[in-house]
Order: structure tokens, then C-alpha cells, then sequence
């Protein structure tokens, strides 16, 4: 993969996402990596319930080096989000990113901003970062810093945004959508354009980790409708002048393509990108977390351990684990899931099933739609 590739180029479903019982196994595309659970902000909604101090047992330089080799031997090449907490806050960060670098090993960057300067911004350049994505939850500055419970917050990470685009990185911002901002989506959205931004992606919040005391401001499956919805309506309204995807939020691929038929226009990577080729959740099927201790599980949101990379490489977990062959058999989905004519192309959140019903093959417990065909 080229390695200006976005982390969107990185996902197709061509290769096979788990659609039947045999449990094969897709080519993991994207990996994300807590490289560390520390950070310098407090956000209400944090799945890795993050703080200033360093946990113990994370991942030491030479594990991450072997980590590294590992996945740099995948093909084809996924793409690795280095993420966090905040990834910038481990002092071996860039000695990390340029053995990943010399590895030849695609690369994004997710973080909070606050903390790059013009030296860091020119360091990610230099070892070719291709993107980095910034969380804005607010269209004031007020808003997002009640968000992330940090004054001063947003200030900080637009200005990182400046320094990262002025070192010629591309920006993605996401917004995690709640009760709190649902209303104010269109302001928040056009504050993102504002920014610069190459890509926005909504994230549908999912009740874990710190967000488990968010239980309870969560939009309604009505909400969910009316905002995947209008979504859908921006996407056809930007076209290709910037790229938006709906994350944690899989019934958008049902819905994309209920308006398209409405529309009259083809569901294809021509008329839509590459919504047309991948699916909803992809826990395990395209798409693996590592966390700081070197847990592998489907998403960050699901804290089921598939394995430890401290005790089996990566790619021996991904490609044989037990409960990522369990992820892939879509014949285990449960409820409405389960009989949904659309659960190829959605399948549901996983992570909110487990959530919500404490089992991760439950249905969807934010999705409105009463599928009419039965598998």
C-alpha cells in the first residue's frame, strides 16, 4: 500500500469479511495500537479510562520492535493507527515510529494535539505519517472543554491541527456523537470544515471503560436514524471534496443503502468510495486492537482478550484465535442481527452488544430496523 494511503483506502471487503461459518480469516488492513494508555486530557467518554501516569506493564521498546517486525511481514500491508490514550505522551515514542518507519510500515497517527509542537509536527512528517486524526466533541470552545474536561483544550489542539497541516500531514477530525452535542452536529461539523480537515468521521459512543458513566447519553435508535440519515445527505452533499465515515455505527451501511435505492444510484466504489466495499463492524474481520499491555481484541471497545502478543505474534491471534473465528462466523449473531437481510454489509456494534447485554453476539441494541428477511 502506498504510503500517503488513508485509513480509509485500508478496508475493503473484497477479500472476504467473515460472511459465513468457516470463520477464514481476512487480511487484517487496520491495526490500532495503544502505545500507551497515559494522557494529558481527562475525557468523560475515554475507553481506556486514561491518566497522566504511565500504567505499569506496558509494552517495553524491544516487545514493540517485535511487535513491529511482526506485522511489517503482513500482506498485504495494513495500515497502523498509533493511538492511545496519547501515544506522544511514551517517551520512546519516536524511537518506536522510526523503527516503523524503517520497517517500510504504513502509519497514522491518532491524537489529541494538545501536545505537538512544530519540531514534533516535522518529525511525523519526516518519518511519513501519512494522517493524524484530532477528536473535536464541540462547536465553542466551551463545549469541547467541558467534553474533555480540560480548559483550554480546544485551543490547544487547533493550534496543533495548524502546526500538524503546516508540516503537510492531513487531519482527520472525529467527533464522538452523545446526547450532549447530537444538536449541535451541524455546527460541529462545519467548525471541522473549518479546520482544514481532509476527513471527518462521526464515532457512536459505546458505554466502556470511562464512557460507562456516560450509560444513559447514548442517542435513541430513532436519533441514530435521523443522524445516519443526514450523514448520508452531507456525503452526497461533499462528494469527494472530503472524505466522512460513520464509526461505530454499522447500520449507516443498510441505511447508505436503502437512500441509494430510493435515489436510483448504484451502490458502487464509483458512486461511493469505498462504503460500497466494506462493512459495519469489523471487529476482527479487517480491523484488530492491541493495547498497551499488548492485548489483542476485536476493537478497543471490546475488552475480550483474543491473546497477548507478549505470548503469540499478532498475526498467529489474528488469523487463529478462537474469538476472532468466532467474530467472523456471522451464523453466531443473535437476536434481529441474526435473521437481518443486511447483516453482511452491517452486523451490528459488537462492542455495544457486549455493552448493553453482555454478550458481544447480541443484537444490536441501538438499531431501529425490524428486518422482514431470515437467514
Amino acid at each position: 500500500m502506498n504510503k500517503s494511503a488513508s485509513v480509509d483506502k485500508a478496508i475493503s471487503v473484497n477479500s472476504g469479511h467473515g460472511s459465513g461459518a468457516s470463520g477464514a480469516a481476512p487480511a487484517p488492513r487496520l491495526i490500532a495500537w495503544e502505545m500507551s494508555a497515559a494522557c494529558n486530557l481527562n475525557c468523560v467518554h475515554c475507553r481506556a479510562a486514561a491518566s497522566v501516569c504511565r500504567p505499569e506493564g506496558e509494552l517495553t521498546l524491544t516487545e514493540c520492535h517485535e511487535f513491529l517486525d511482526d506485522i511489517a511481514m503482513l500482506s498485504p500491508a495494513p495500515m497502523l493507527i498509533m493511538t492511545g490514550g496519547e501515544p506522544l505522551m511514551r517517551p520512546d515514542f519516536f524511537e518506536i515510529l522510526e523503527y516503523a518507519d524503517k520497517l517500510g510500515i504504513n502509519k497514522v497517527l491518532a491524537t489529541n494535539a494538545t501536545l505537538v509542537t512544530a519540531e514534533i509536527a516535522a518529525r511525523l512528517a519526516a518519518n511519513r505519517v501519512a494522517a493524524a486524526s484530532v477528536s473535536i466533541d464541540g462547536s465553542t470552545a466551551a463545549a469541547h472543554d467541558a467534553f474533555r474536561r480540560s480548559p483550554g483544550s480546544f485551543e490547544e489542539s487547533v493550534r496543533g491541527i495548524g502546526l500538524l497541516k503546516a508540516a503537510g500531514i492531513k487531519v482527520q477530525i472525529n467527533i464522538s456523537v452523545t446526547k450532549r452535542n447530537y444538536a449541535d452536529m451541524e455546527n460541529i461539523f462545519a467548525a471541522a470544515r473549518g479546520l482544514g480537515a481532509s476527513a471527518i468521521h462521526i464515532f457512536l459512543l459505546v458505554p466502556t471503560g470511562r464512557a460507562e458513566n456516560m450509560r444513559g447519553e447514548e442517542i435513541s435508535a430513532a436519533e441514530y436514524e435521523t443522524l445516519l440519515n443526514w450523514f448520508y445527505d452531507k456525503k452526497r452533499e461533499t462528494g469527494s471534496e472530503i472524505n466522512l465515515k460513520a464509526t461505530c455505527a454499522p447500520h449507516y451501511y443498510r441505511i447508505m443503502r436503502e437512500r441509494a435505492k430510493a435515489d436510483g444510484v448504484a451502490v458502487t466504489a464509483e458512486n461511493f468510495g469505498m462504503d460500497a466495499v466494506t462493512r459495519g463492524c469489523l471487529a476482527g474481520c479487517g480491523f484488530a486492537f492491541v493495547s498497551s499491555s499488548g492485548v489483542v481484541q476485536g476493537c478497543g471497545y471490546m475488552p475480550v482478550a483474543a491473546g497477548n502478543i507478549r505470548e503469540r505474534k499478532f498475526s498467529d491471534i489474528y488469523a487463529n484465535s478462537e474469538f476472532f473465528m468466532k467474530l467472523r462466523d456471522l451464523s453466531l449473531l443473535k437476536g434481529k442481527c441474526g435473521r437481518c437481510g443486511y447483516k453482511k454489509v452491517c452486523g451490528g456494534c459488537r462492542a455495544r452488544a457486549l455493552a448493553e447485554t453482555g454478550d458481544c453476539f447480541g443484537e444490536e441494541p441501538y438499531c431501529s430496523y425490524e428486518p422482514d428477511k431470515i437467514y
